[in-house]
């Protein structure tokens, strides 16, 4: 069992750390204060060649894993950019995962080299308003007619659906009552998100301004029949590609996240002094951070463990959303230590560690809830009965 990165994986992740060299604390501050999506930031990732880092070399990306792209997003994480950084690039990474597995060659050969050049950007259709975390019992529905689809329905906290060109969209083709399973009857598809035919609306939120929360309304909104991956019916099953990575990449952006506040918060312990000594010295000071990089480090072991298991095709559900768990637990931990060890100073902005605190929470709330995921863990892996 080897714990050390592999030359590929240094190698990304030495390109990712100067590619956001360029982008550093206040760049982030301004974006977040005029709450402006970061289209430099995106282009430079684009154009370095990461946002291909997952998909298929035959369609110009990298062909590499989920392990890399965790370690590519940690990076960006830990560089001061936070979530902000982190959710600009963040579906684009994972997102297209079901176009890769199950989506034809003409489709692939239309959505994927697109999306490796920058020229369009991606969102994630699937979470509604009254089933939150029930994907089986999403309302959206998608009625065939002829070559095309029509769908009306209501999706909500769509990353980036301000800039976005295309969405990954669930909806329902067959009802519910006529399905077998809660999960058949559901279809996917990527298609034009075309802002003059779906009204969507921003949602303002506590943190990560500059990287767009929405609604999304359809009404008879057209969709062609190629733009459908799969089969009809089948697309619960092609998500599932999509969530277990993107609790991953959740969870290697919270890591990145913790460690950055702790590297402030330790930069400033070593330096500030109160009453004659440096605050470092205190091991009310101490303990905090040391129990912080011991959390970040767990979690961390856990993320690499999730998705190696998810690259070589193994189970990776539980260990999927245990690194989802514990990353996000140890990076919100992190971030109020690090507030806390810059005093009434951790509360101004141009420290930066109350930006990480607020962005600290999206981690923690989403895609799944903490309880959620220890309802998941106790059915699935301890055999206890169903609590919902």
């Amino acid at each position: 069992m080897n714990f050390e990165p592999s030359d590929t994986q240094l190698a990304i992740r030495d390109g990712v750390t100067a590619l956001c060299a360029r982008f550093d604390d206040a760049w982030w501050l301004a974006r977040d204060e005029a709450a402006t999506f970061p289209h430099e930031f995106y282009a430079a990732v684009a154009q370095a060649g990461f946002l291909g880092v997952c998909i298929p070399e035959e369609y110009g990306g990298s062909g590499l894993g989920i392990t890399e792209a965790a370690i590519m997003m940690e990076t960006i994480a830990a560089s001061g950019a936070g979530m902000s950084g982190a959710s600009a690039v963040h579906m684009n990474i994972f997102g297209l995962n079901p176009v890769v597995m199950f989506g034809t060659p003409e489709q692939k050969a239309r959505a994927l080299p697109p999306l490796v050049e920058g020229r369009e950007k991606a969102c994630f259709g699937v979470t509604e308003p009254t089933t939150g975390l029930g994907t089986t019992r999403l309302k959206t529905r998608a009625e065939r007619r002829g070559d095309r689809y029509v769908v009306n329905g209501q999706k909500v906290w769509i990353s980036t659906a301000q800039v976005a060109d295309r969405i990954l969209l669930l909806a329902r083709t067959t009802p519910i009552e006529q399905c077998a399973r809660p999960s058949d009857g559901l279809s996917l598809f990527y298609t034009a998100l075309d802002r003059g035919r779906a009204s969507v609306r921003e949602i303002h939120k506590m943190g990560r301004a500059c990287v767009d929360s929405n609604e999304i309304f359809f009404e008879d909104y057209e969709v062609p029949l190629d733009d459908r991956i799969g089969d009809e019916g089948q697309g619960f099953r092609m998500i599932l590609h999509g969530l277990n990575p993107e609790r991953i990449l959740i969870a290697a952006e919270a890591v990145g996240l913790g460690r950055v506040a702790l590297a402030k918060a330790t930069a400033y312990a070593k330096d500030r002094e109160v009453f004659g000594r440096r605050i470092g010295q205190n091991q009310a000071v101490q303990n905090p951070l040391a129990q912080d990089w011991m959390a970040l480090e767990a979690a961390w072991l856990v993320t690499m463990q999730a998705a190696s298991r998810y690259d070589a095709g193994l189970d990776c559900g539980p260990q999927a959303n245990a690194a989802k768990y514990l990353a996000a637990e140890a990076g919100l931990k992190a971030c109020q230590n690090a507030v806390m060890t810059h005093g009434g100073f951790g509360y101004a902005r141009e420290y930066h560690v109350e930006r990480y605190l607020r962005e600290a929470h999206i981690p923690w709330i989403a895609p799944v809830s903490p309880n959620l995921i220890c309802a998941h863990i106790a059915e699935r892996v301890l055999g206890l009965p169903k609590s919902y």
